[in-house]
């Protein structure tokens, strides 16, 4: 059934090559993709496909087949890092501390060829493509869940999108049942105390020394308090405090991320962490405020999409291309959509000779992936809307 449509995603290579690279050299981070959004929607326009925008930069185009039948969407991001990019690559970033170190250029060079492919069958197929370019996964709150507030996911019986990851050879698949993406919060510790001279302690409250204590002690959350056959992630990001070496600062600031995917270790984790930062904090005088962010839920796929997608991989490249795969602590806005239609989220090999990971100044893609991420893409579309109810 899906021959044609490798085909002709194998006939696009060279054009999904020049979308990605577009988008890699203009990257604009989250709520800013002015530029990003006006660029897919002049492209879906021209495909004849009415475009209607969400949630500031986030657009839908609708693709009509025959009438009657369901409604599937599949969905790309759009927004870069704020991160000044490093390397050599022809086609660097052309904005400082903006690039596309994620692969969010490639989800959206592979919904361009996807719209292509089924545009060119709109009278072979019956029902409904819909395509969503989605703001602002990188920051949470995100833009998934403004454009559902927004009625993106109108009429939508079903939905899928991918990422291509670095850690995969590059056109393998990862896919899970369940939870395949942890619930990613934030956590800000404000550490106060009594600032001085640095050859006087004993009349200081030191929040440099208690706030690597607070450190220390967090790390003990994991390992001493959560069930070992529970995953969980405790971790710190940034250290601001002090500005010469010799005097002791009155406040220390402390970033981090806690990462589950069960609501009970969640929630475990959050009480622990303002405890022991509270207590830590009195025992050595100084006070230590917590301030946490839920962020996004976990990406739980339902058990009955990854097998539909499973039997699409089967039939496009063979059981050969599948992967074992486990669950990533990693967070996706994309779970907003699975609490709300049925779906999957994939993972699309693109990592061979590209040594850096995701997020990295240096991060890259294998672009032969984007043939096969542009075939996937469609080949769910079509298999979707001709599967039997």
């Amino acid at each position: 059934m899906f021959d044609d449509v490798k085909k002709d995603a194998a006939v696009l290579s060279a054009r999904l090559s020049e979308w990605r690279q577009g988008f890699h050299r203009r990257p604009e981070i989250a709520h800013q993709e002015v530029e990003t959004s006006a660029a897919l929607k002049a492209f879906f326009e021209q495909l004849g496909l009415p475009v209607r925008a969400f949630a500031g930069t986030g657009l839908r185009a609708d693709l009509e087949g025959l009438p009657g039948g369901r409604t599937v969407a599949l969905r790309a991001d759009m927004d870069a890092l704020p991160l000044q990019e490093e390397g050599d690559k022809p086609y660097f970033s052309e904005l400082p501390n903006a690039c596309h170190a994620c692969g969010h250029d490639g989800h959206m060079a592979a919904l361009m060829g996807a719209a292509e492919i089924l545009a060119a069958r709109k009278s072979s197929f019956r029902g409904r493509v819909v395509f969503l370019g989605q703001p602002a996964e990188e920051l949470p709150p995100g833009g998934a869940a403004p454009m559902i507030a927004a009625g993106a996911l109108d009429g939508v019986d079903a939905i899928f999108g991918l990422h291509l990851w670095q850690s995969l050879p590059t056109g393998k698949i990862g896919i899970v049942k369940g939870p395949i993406m942890a619930q990613s919060d934030n956590f800000r510790i404000t550490v106060t105390g009594r600032g001085g001279h640095g050859s006087m302690p004993q009349a200081t409250a030191d929040p440099i020394y208690a706030a690597g204590q607070i450190i220390v002690a967090l790390q003990s959350v994991v390992s001493r308090n959560v069930d070992p056959l529970k995953p969980a992630v405790l971790s710190f990001g940034t250290v601001h405090g002090g500005t010469v070496y010799n005097i002791i600062p009155n406040e220390v600031r402390l970033t981090g991320t806690v990462r589950t995917f069960e609501p009970a270790v969640q929630s475990l984790m959050k009480k622990r962490l303002t405890e022991i930062a509270g207590s830590t904090g009195r025992a050595l005088g100084v006070d230590a405020a917590v301030e946490y962010e839920d962020g996004y839920p976990p990406l739980i796929n339902h058990a009955d999409s990854v097998d539909f997608v499973l039997r699409v991989v089967d039939e496009l490249w063979g059981p050969d291309a599948r992967v074992p795969f486990a669950p990533v602590m990693g967070g996706e806005d994309f779970a907003y959509y699975l609490q709300k239609v049925p779906g999957a989220f994939i993972f699309l090999g693109a990592g061979d000779g590209r040594p850096h990971p995701h997020h990295h100044p240096g991060f890259d893609i294998d672009e032969r992936a984007l043939v096969q991420a542009a075939s996937l893409l469609a080949s769910l579309a079509l298999g979707f809307l001709d599967e039997k109810r």
